[in-house]
């Protein structure tokens, strides 16, 4: 196995108002939220109903389809409220914090631990969801153990937080996770890391680290699976964020389920911005105020990053899995005249046309789409920004005439609507792809499962 990858194509996107290296813990948030749409393809089915209490790590709703996944409170309370949509759809649960009870596990002995053991400890504590699998980046499906599992502090989205910055004090929860991990699979967890760096991690056992190089989206996982251990037909691969790996480790440590999210927010008209220590679901504005932020009522706010996050209103809450929250300005402003070359080249443009690449060091960005939906024709740019062995337009066509045959044949497997956000944002046609693969996705696991 190749200890170095390198990856050629992509682009760089080192966007004005990226959070400083300076954490700051986040004010009490009294209510917490859970998006069931945060997991995608897990079809909630309610456990509690509304006032019922809970403490940290008390079950609230499992999927339909496997009732042993189960999403857990983030804190101690009360369910507040159960918001629904069409056809009683659950779109959100409101958690009202009250006290610290924790609902208390056994764990057994280190040295004891069997692979069943530890199944079975994840699945019971709320902490499995944690764990997602590829192909389709759906949670874990406990039945079927992985050929690895991927862990990627190798950051490159615009706006990515530091695991090495933001871990630095929980070594010893992260080591205790991947020592867990690793009994499941009986092999190391890979660990793929920035080339070229010092990285914290490079101490820690039951590893196998790789060293990545190149542009966003060389920060993405399926490049890097794609690369170091690609996913044959029948396979799966187990992925884990950083901080939940330190949260599994956490969890075998006390017994509690630990709902801790480190969460770095950042924006061009965010004040002061920087890293929040917060819970899962914590409201936003126990992070940052109006105050905080210039030119409030004209910016978005996202859980994620620009490329791939989901907009919320302000007074909403943290999505599951975010350790980045973003802001950036509305484009709801006409540009008058806004063909004309050298006019507000503030905005980074990967076409030539636009000359915004005589002006790097201006990174400003709007969600202006500059443009109606176009035509999609071969142009190569896509290619330009997608370093996997797939032909990202010839794919795109398939899902859209959800011909699932030839999406097999051009990689479906091999990636998630995320890989997308690049082209998203550079292809000239205007559509929306990572919609489209999402799509796609949903479609596969329906048909093919």
């Amino acid at each position: 196995m190749s200890k170095d990858i390198s990856i050629k194509n992509g682009a760089k996107l080192d966007l004005i108002g990226l959070a400083s290296k300076e954490i700051e813990f986040a004010k009490d948030s009294t209510t917490h939220a859970i998006y069931p749409d945060d997991f995608f393809n897990l079809k909630p089915r309610m456990i509690l109903k509304e006032g019922d209490k809970v403490k940290v790590g008390s079950p609230i709703f499992h999927d339909k389809n496997d009732e042993r996944i189960v999403i857990v409170s983030p804190v101690s309370g009360y369910i507040k409220s159960i918001d629904r949509g069409e056809k009683r759809k659950i779109l959100k649960v409101l958690i009202y914090r009250e006290g610290d009870d924790k609902t208390n596990h056994q764990i057994i002995e280190n040295k004891k631990l069997t692979k069943a053991n530890i199944i079975s400890l994840l699945l019971e504590s709320g902490s499995w969801p944690f764990i997602k699998q590829r192909p389709y980046n759906i949670i874990a499906r406990p039945d079927k153990l992985p050929k690895a599992i991927f862990v990627s502090t190798h950051t490159t989205a615009p706006y990515d937080i530091d695991y090495d910055f933001i871990l630095g004090e929980r070594l010893e929860d992260f080591q205790k996770g991947v020592s867990i991990m690793s009994k499941i699979i009986e092999k190391p967890v890979t660990l793929t890391v920035t080339a070229n760096r010092q990285s914290i991690f490079s101490q820690i056992k039951n590893l196998d680290i790789i060293n990545v190089k190149g542009k966003h989206p060389s920060g993405n996982l399926s490049f890097q699976i794609n690369r170091i251990n690609p996913i044959n037909v029948g396979e799966c691969v187990w992925v884990i964020n950083p901080e939940d790996i330190a949260n599994i480790g956490s969890f075998f440590k006390t017994g509690n389920f630990d709902s801790t999210r480190t969460v770095g927010v950042s924006g061009e008209t965010v004040k002061n911005p920087k890293y929040y220590k917060a819970q899962i679901g914590s409201k936003i504005s126990s992070m940052i105020s109006k105050n905080d932020v210039n030119n409030f009522e004209s910016n978005r706010y996202i859980n994620g990053d620009p490329l791939t996050g989901t907009k919320v209103d302000f007074d909403g809450y943290l999505g599951y899995y975010n350790n980045i929250f973003s802001v950036i300005q509305e484009g709801d402003k006409y540009r008058m005249f806004g063909w004309l070359p050298f006019k507000d080249n503030h905005i980074p443009s990967f076409s030539r046309t636009s000359f915004s690449w005589l002006f790097p060091k201006n990174k400003k960005v709007n969600t202006n789409l500059n443009g109606d939906e176009r035509a999609l024709v071969i142009t190569g740019e896509m290619e330009k920004f997608f370093p996997m062995d797939i032909y990202p337009m010839q794919l795109l066509k398939a899902c859209i005439i959800e011909d699932i045959e030839k999406m097999e044949l051009l990689g479906i497997y091999e990636i998630i609507p995320e890989d997308f956000g690049l082209i998203d944002y550079s292809n000239t046609s205007k559509i929306e792809a990572q919609e489209i693969i999402k799509n796609a996705i949903q479609l596969m696991l329906k048909e093919v499962g």
